[in-house]
């Protein structure tokens, strides 16, 4: 269609509004941090933010914090550090290669700050069962953490463990984590976790010989415990790079799972269905805890601790520092959950009926003021550096007022930055000569760009007289 001019002051949109520029302004600097890298010393960081010791919970490695040598700088037994997980800590203290951090109640996650616990200095995120909800600038943090390199734990417990009883629990909270982010909503990491109350039972792991989680550094994976816990279901079709190790009795394939890994972006994910077999039986005076640590008919402590030094960087299974994971690296790629992700000029992303969407009901529109405009549209994205094939794609849609067939006044630049704002490449410009009917797909190899964080940026620019159009829909940047 050839669509009317337009004032950059009328366009409206559903998401618009000072919430969503704040919102925007905090995904900014996530998008920009420096990837997290697995570095000889594994860095760890334990969640204590979101109530983990509500109620009967007990889920830190030790009272002291952030730093738990302020305990004991030397331990050599779980009760030299107190709290619930203080047997996992202790253990990766022993073993050497590993620092570890708790970020203390009342403080919030965030990536790319300046804080001495910000997610850009660690390796792996460990969230042992939360019970409050993640902020949105939380979510994009986390979200943003594993797609640039980090490893993210999720140890989950049943449905309706409300443990300070606010209404959320640690089921609804991931499950929110997962669906309700600005970076990634659409089954991110390729599982959802199930509202279930499984009473008790010893899931058995799969026969998987090469599986580092399973057959680790810390031990061979046989079974793990459930006292109250839950599953997950996987959808591989939403990400290939999910995989069920320990299955609830009686299950197999993609339901029952009740540890999975997977990926996202360059990073790693597990999930554990319950926080018992991460539980020690010792912590602080009025709990009550299980020892599922060490408890005889199952492997947990092996299970939770090659899990860490996977998510860190070590082992080659799927995923994370060593192997591409297949994945669709862009955020909010069809532009259906408003500005969130993307950095735009005012007015650009929208649903006005001026122009249409390809798919869904918002759009980028850039220019067609008809009058001297500028509109920038972009994100910053890390290309694992494992990954032999990036290419990147989006649908445009040029129409204009312009009459000549010969001269180009106004254009699209379609560019590949890098962390200072320098142009590594122009993939391509368009023009008011490239006006037609309907959308066209246009792609780009960006294999060259594979271990860089790269900023794609499209530019349009208007000149004085008679509109041009140039809109965007579906983008993606796919790797394998």
């Amino acid at each position: 269609m050839l669509g009317s001019s337009r004032s950059r002051r009328t366009v409206t949109t559903a998401l618009t509004g000072l919430g969503l520029l704040a919102a925007t302004a905090a995904l900014q600097v996530g998008t920009d941090a420096t990837p997290a890298r697995a570095a000889t010393t594994h860095r760890i960081l334990f969640d204590n933010a979101h109530a983990e010791t509500a109620g009967n919970a007990d889920w830190v490695i030790s009272t002291s914090q952030p730093d738990p040598l302020g305990q004991d700088s030397t331990p050599s037994a779980e009760t030299d550090w107190t709290g619930a997980l203080s047997s996992w800590g202790v253990a990766l203290q022993k073993a050497g290669g590993y620092s570890l951090k708790t970020l203390p109640s009342g403080s919030s996650l965030g990536y790319g700050g300046s804080s001495a616990t910000d997610l850009a200095n660690f390796d792996t995120l460990v969230l042992p069962e939360p019970n409050t909800l993640f902020t949105a600038a939380e979510k994009t943090a986390i979200m943003n953490f594993v797609k640039n390199g980090g490893g993210l734990f999720m140890i989950s417990d049943h449905t309706g463990a409300d443990r300070n009883n606010d209404g959320e629990d640690a089921v609804e909270i991931f499950n929110d984590l997962m669906t309700n982010n600005s970076v990634d909503s659409t089954d991110p990491f390729g599982f959802s976790i199930d509202a279930l109350d499984v009473g008790s039972g010893y899931p058995a792991a799969i026969s998987d010989s090469t599986d580092p989680v399973l057959h680790g550094s810390f031990g061979t994976v046989t079974k793990s415990l459930i006292a109250d816990g839950t599953t997950a279901t996987l959808k591989p079709a939403d990400n290939s790079a999910v995989k069920g190790l320990v299955y609830r009795s009686g299950y197999s394939g993609n339901t029952g799972a009740f540890f999975a890994t997977s990926a996202f972006g360059s990073g790693r994910v597990a999930f554990w269905g319950d926080s018992s077999p991460v539980d020690d039986g010792t912590g602080q005076s009025g709990n009550t805890l299980y020892d599922g640590w060490n408890d005889t008919g199952a492997t947990n402590a092996a299970l939770a601790l090659n899990a860490t030094a996977w998510l860190a960087g070590s082992g080659s299974s799927s995923g994370g520092t060593g192997t591409c994971a297949a994945a669709q690296l862009l955020g909010n790629s069809g532009f259906e959950s408003g500005s969130s992700t993307w950095s735009t000029t005012g007015g650009v992303i929208t649903n006005s009926r001026g122009q249409s969407a390809r798919s869904g009901s918002y759009y980028a529109w850039l220019d067609g003021s008809g009058a001297a405009t500028t509109d920038t549209l972009s994100q910053t994205v890390t290309i694992p550096s494992a990954c032999s094939t990036a290419t990147f794609g989006f649908y445009l849609h040029v129409d204009t007022a312009e009459t000549t067939t010969s001269t180009a006044y106004d254009t699209l630049k379609v560019q590949v930055l890098n962390g200072s704002g320098t142009v590594l490449s122009t993939l391509a410009t368009y023009s008011n000569l490239n006006a037609a009917a309907g959308y066209t797909q246009r792609s780009f190899s960006l294999g060259g760009y594979a271990g860089q964080t790269v900023t794609l940026k499209f530019t349009g620019t208007e000149g004085s007289k008679l509109q041009t159009s140039f809109v965007v829909d579906d983008t993606a940047l796919n790797v394998s």
